[in-house]
């Protein structure tokens, strides 16, 4: 999270202007330290820890009008900051030059906003680390089957999102 900081505060602007002081929780790993520490990342780590770390604050500010390093007061400039956080890691990633793990996070964003707008928080936490182990390792097939499942609201989705997820790790599958 640090790193995070640091780079909203270089940025500057209206959003630099809103990062807080270090959350107790700030320690916590959040969403790029599983999908830095797949294989299909090992190339650049931090980059990729900090990369999906900048759209999970913007799935944070979107959704709980505060991050975990950026608190907007007001709740238009939290959706603006959002905004600009997801296009700050999606062009990250585009100059990675990783086309798969841009598409898997472009899932991520839509995934979560469709099992938030169903009250399905519990989906949209198992969207997310479906997609950063699909980003470290890979999308395997029982991943795209989750989705899938996900996109036509199944009951059963955020279980087979977050089984696809692990089984992935624990192979050290590396997609297709």
């Amino acid at each position: 999270m640090s790193a995070l900081r640091e780079r909203l505060r270089a940025q500057g602007g209206l959003v630099a202007e809103a990062v807080g002081s270090p959350a107790p929780d700030e320690d916590t790993p959040g969403p790029g330290r599983l999908a830095a520490a797949g294989p299909r990342a090992s190339a650049a780590p931090e980059r990729y820890e900090l990369l999906v770390d900048l759209i999970h604050e913007g799935y944070l500010l979107h959704y709980e009008g505060r991050g975990r390093v950026v608190a907007p007061a007001d709740p238009d400039l939290a959706l603006l900051a959002g905004d600009q956080l997801y296009a700050l890691g999606l062009a990250d990633l585009a100059e990675i030059g990783d086309l798969e793990a841009v598409r898997e996070l472009a899932d991520v964003i839509s995934l979560c906003a469709q099992a938030r707008a169903a009250g399905r928080r519990d989906l949209a936490d198992a969207v997310w680390e479906a997609g950063a182990s699909a980003v470290g390792w890979g999308a395997s097939d029982a991943h795209e089957a989750a989705e899938g499942l996900a996109r036509e609201g199944h009951d059963g989705a955020a279980a087979a999102l977050l089984s696809a997820a692990r089984d992935a790790r624990a192979d050290g599958a590396q997609g297709r």
